[in-house]
């Protein structure tokens, strides 16, 4: 089987922005690339992974992306993120891939096991593994085996927007619960959570910018 990682990134610049109130325009910068470099080095690790595709408008991010060894689509505009990846998949599918795992850029804890365990639940069969965020709404992962076999339905209560187009489809769906994939960043909130987590799951820490946070 051939599994491509697809990762959609917002131009790094403008990333965070629900932590404009807690965190400057640089330091938002550099905690975005500081998780973006993160996925990509644990996708790079995982050798079950045939290649990683990032997909952004933010030349930074995808010069970022080439050093991981990544192909890389430059989008013109601001795209919707759904038509975005379903454009990914299409490029994917023409690279002969069997199955595609969809990753947002901010999961600080992404670890190997995760896409290895999503990975293995496909069980080599049409499959649709939803791996849902903290909140258990949104969608903080996608597995597609193959490629579109369902439309992306990333936006609100997204993981049963996932679920609803598995079942219309007649495609067996799993949901994946992870402690590591649920946590991404999107308030101060969830930095705190970071260094609590990753204290307790022995993870070397990311040098989170936590010294500007107001505690």
């Amino acid at each position: 089987m051939s599994l491509w990682v697809i990762v959609p990134v917002k131009p790094l610049n403008r990333a965070k922005s629900r932590l404009a109130n807690a965190l400057s325009p640089e330091v938002r910068q550099k905690l975005a690339e500081m998780m973006f470099r993160h996925v990509l080095s644990v996708v790079t690790n995982v050798k079950q992974v045939t290649g990683t595709l990032v997909v952004s408008r933010d030349p930074k991010a995808l010069a970022i992306a080439r050093e991981y060894g990544a192909k890389t689509v430059q989008e013109t505009s601001a795209p919707e993120l759904n038509a975005a990846l379903t454009r990914a998949s299409e490029l994917i599918n023409l690279w002969d891939a069997t199955t595609s795992l969809v990753l947002p850029a901010d999961l600080p804890l992404l670890a190997e096991q995760d896409i290895r365990e999503m990975y293995e639940m496909c069980r080599g069969e049409p499959s649709v593994i939803i791996a849902p965020d903290k909140n258990g709404c949104g969608t903080n992962a996608l597995l597609l085996r193959p490629p579109g076999i369902i439309p992306y339905s990333f936006g609100e209560d997204s993981m049963r927007g996932h679920a609803a187009l598995a079942r219309e489809a007649g495609v067996p769906y799993r949901i994946y619960r992870s402690k590591r994939l649920q946590l991404d960043i999107d308030c101060p909130e969830d930095i705190r959570r970071y260094t609590e987590l990753a204290e307790e799951m022995g993870f070397e820490p990311l040098p989170m910018p936590l010294k500007e946070l107001d505690w």
